[in-house]
């Protein structure tokens, strides 16, 4: 697709304030995109080739959505916390293995998405996100759930397909965490706290794929207490 192609998107994006620039072969932010920074909501860099991302992303400050899917970042810059009015952030299918430390300015956030990248350690800049609703985090080399999630305000967590043993004793105080996946970890038994199943607000817990048999789940004290929510969701679905 030539430039002809992006010049149209340009012109539409002045008028409606969503720039989608997928799969161009783009490695840097153009700078036709950056004279839109006043008007742009929505921007969509997915399906690129960007490594780099410079600081100048701060200039969009009018951004509720930033796609950057599928491409070659394994940095973020610390000005992207100037994005105050970003709701949906998503650098799924990148090489990223940490958030800078402004991201924890980002209080309007409601979807963050982080899968697939290089994480090791829960990114912590997402705690005290009050908005915050789904995070997917599945796909990377997390090994713990850190103390602390009890300012972890999300409703979905999820977490499969990492490295994840030890799971925080403060997670059942997520005040509004309902659906949680751990699919695929390295989790025994022992590691499920009782006050999880018991005193949390978790209706959906996925635990397939760790080092017991999910049947085994009902052994541990809390279970019925866990069902009866579960069952509850399903009633309010019907």
């Amino acid at each position: 697709m030539g430039n002809s192609s992006q010049k149209q998107h340009y012109e539409t994006a002045s008028k409606t304030g969503v720039l989608q620039l997928t799969d161009y072969k783009l490695k840097e932010v153009p700078i036709e995109a950056l004279n839109l920074c006043d008007m742009l909501r929505n921007l969509d860099l997915s399906k690129n080739k960007l490594a780099f991302l410079s600081e100048e992303i701060s200039k969009f400050k009018q951004l509720k959505q930033l796609n950057l899917e599928a491409n070659r970042l394994d940095v973020l810059p610390n000005s992207l916390g100037n994005l105050k009015k970003l709701e949906l952030f998503n650098i799924s299918n990148n090489f990223v293995s940490s958030l800078p430390q402004s991201f924890a300015n980002l209080i309007n956030l409601k979807h963050v998405y982080l899968n697939n990248n290089k994480f090791k350690e829960f990114p912590t800049q997402l705690l005290r996100l009050n908005n915050l609703e789904v995070v997917e985090l599945s796909n990377n080399k997390i090994t713990k759930i850190p103390e602390g999630m009890s300012e972890f305000h999300a409703m979905e967590l999820n977490l499969s397909q990492n490295e994840i043993s030890i799971i925080s004793e403060d997670l059942h105080q997520a005040p509004r965490l309902k659906i949680l996946r751990l699919e695929e970890n390295c989790l025994s038994l022992d590691a499920i706290q009782p006050s999880l199943l018991r005193d949390s607000k978790i209706h959906t817990i996925n635990l397939d794929g760790n080092l017991f048999e999910a049947k085994q789940l009902a052994s541990v004290e809390g279970y019925n207490e866990y069902t009866e929510r579960y069952t509850a969701m399903k009633k309010k679905m019907f």
